[in-house]
């Protein structure tokens, strides 16, 4: 695991743009941080690398927002609303969870595989990033490192 200490949302961005010029079909990224954290600025980097040139906002309301035109679709969700695994399934959204047609990254991951739950860390395919607020501006981001 790597850490890095973002001093800005334009740091965060960079590191989400990074990912996205490595990403893979089938990809799932795994979001975990409080409201703030910096989550929906990752995405919108995660978009950026992908070619993705819409708008990125989050989908707290929508649960799911689609976003195509990059070299892979990206499927951006938000589990906030919802508070367990069968909710997520009910609603239909297991699909952008087990190898997405494109990239997935989800925020409020714990939803899915709450803590203590073990995640598919050891697959290709699913990587989890940690957000944790240090300041103001500073935010840690812990997360496995796909340039590799």
């Amino acid at each position: 695991m790597v850490t890095l200490i973002s001093r800005s949302p334009e740091e965060t961005r960079a590191l989400g743009e990074r990912w996205g010029r490595f990403a893979q079909r089938g990809w799932v990224i795994g979001l975990r941080g409080d409201l703030g954290a910096g989550k929906t600025q990752f995405v919108k980097g995660l978009a950026a690398g992908l070619g993705i040139t819409t708008r990125v906002h989050s989908p707290t309301f929508g649960i799911v927002n689609e976003y195509e035109g990059g070299r892979l679709p990206l499927f951006h969700l938000d589990l906030y609303r919802l508070e367990s695994a069968e909710q997520i399934v009910s609603a239909g959204l297991e699909g952008y969870l087990v190898q997405p047609d494109g990239v997935s990254v989800v925020e409020w991951i714990d939803h899915w595989l709450p803590p203590g739950q073990p995640a598919p860390e050891q697959t290709d395919n699913f990587h989890l990033i940690k957000f944790e607020i240090l300041g103001e501006q500073e935010r840690s981001l812990t997360h496995d490192d796909p340039g590799n």
